[in-house]
């Protein structure tokens, strides 16, 4: 394997391994604070940490549009509603469930993508088809408890997936109008000023509080949304997207790792057997042979494959998005939140 290559796999691994560690910090920071005020502490340290990247490319001259651009603030607002739901439905379902199931539960908005596509005129194939039974099939054998209970955290995280999922369309629409770096800063900022404006008027708190969750917040903030967005972002502009696609979704992976040497937390046979499932229903769907795409401009929006979603950045590089985690979301490269995915 060229030395390149190599660096650029080892790269997007760290920012898999840190993205699925991170649910172990967001879990553990709400030992001390709520869930809607660790979020909004997390985006503005991981805001704080995009800022001078920005600052740097303007005065570099490599952006030369008005940064206060009335549809760039509009696009990056509504962005931010989007990561606002998703990432507080995350945080708030890992009270009520494991950080294995919720990491695993998380990528599942990979297979959400290509089929709410499906509702704006956008084709999927059929590996999207096989992933989504083979996923059912995983998410069943994952969660369902004794007396076929779902846990009410595991439905929270089902909603945050379909948040990342809608939040990958929007922006994969929006990147190809505005500098992707400046929408994902801009959600950021809404993200993390909803979610305190929401802390203040339901969550108590205290500064002796902050000051106990300040570990977690600082991975969760600058290493897991600021640093690791910023890796992602250089590493996938010269990754091959198979390489790209197989190593994020090991995301659930390390969060059950993390979980099990942090937390402590185990899966029954059944549970691994169905994270095992859940794992190869999403590289299935990412990595099935994609159909000839129609020449730009044909589709109403960026025409999305049926894994991470790929979209062009202003130098007209195309790059593989994925959002953890939120994850980003995340849900979170360049073109998109680091999801955190977790995400």
């Amino acid at each position: 394997m060229p030395k390149k290559l190599l660096q650029t796999n080892l790269l997007l691994l760290l920012v898999a391994m840190i993205w699925g560690s991170a649910f172990v910090a967001q879990r553990l920071g709400m030992d001390s604070i709520g869930p809607l005020l660790f979020s909004g502490l997390r985006f503005i340290l991981g805001a704080l940490v995009v800022l001078p990247f920005l600052l740097y490319r303007r005065h570099a001259g490599k952006v030369s549009t008005p940064f206060l651009d009335q549809s760039l603030l509009r696009g990056g607002f509504l962005l931010g509603l989007i990561v606002t739901a998703g990432i507080n439905l995350q945080q708030a379902g890992l009270l009520f469930t494991s950080v294995s199931h919720a990491g695993f539960i998380t990528g599942m908005y990979v297979l959400m993508v290509p089929l709410l596509g499906l509702l704006i005129g956008l084709r999927t194939n059929t590996g999207t088809w096989l992933g989504v039974v083979l996923a059912m099939c995983g998410l069943y054998l994952l969660t369902v408890e004794d007396g076929f209970r779902i846990a009410g955290g595991d439905w929270l995280q089902l909603a945050s997936a379909l948040c990342w999922a809608v939040q990958v369309l929007v922006m994969g629409y929006l990147a190809k109008k505005h500098d992707p770096l400046r929408l994902a800063f801009i959600q950021f900022v809404t993200c993390a000023v909803f979610s305190l404006l929401a802390a203040l008027l339901l969550e108590p708190f205290s500064l002796p509080h902050i000051v106990q969750a300040a570990p977690a917040l600082l991975y969760a903030g600058i290493l897991s949304i600021g640093i690791a967005f910023s890796l992602q972002a250089i590493a996938l502009q010269r990754a091959r997207p198979a390489h790209a696609a197989i190593i994020l979704s090991l995301e659930g992976v390390f969060a059950a790792i993390a979980a099990a040497l942090f937390l402590g937390e185990t899966l029954s046979v059944q549970g691994y057997f169905g994270a095992a499932l859940m794992l190869g229903a999403m590289l299935l769907a990412q990595l099935w042979p994609q159909q000839p795409q129609p020449a730009p401009g044909t589709e109403p929006l960026h025409c999305l494959s049926t894994g991470p979603a790929a979209l062009p950045v202003s130098d007209g590089q195309t790059v593989v998005m994925d959002v953890a985690t939120a994850p980003v979301p995340a849900a979170a490269s360049a073109d998109a939140l680091p999801p955190d995915s977790d995400g």
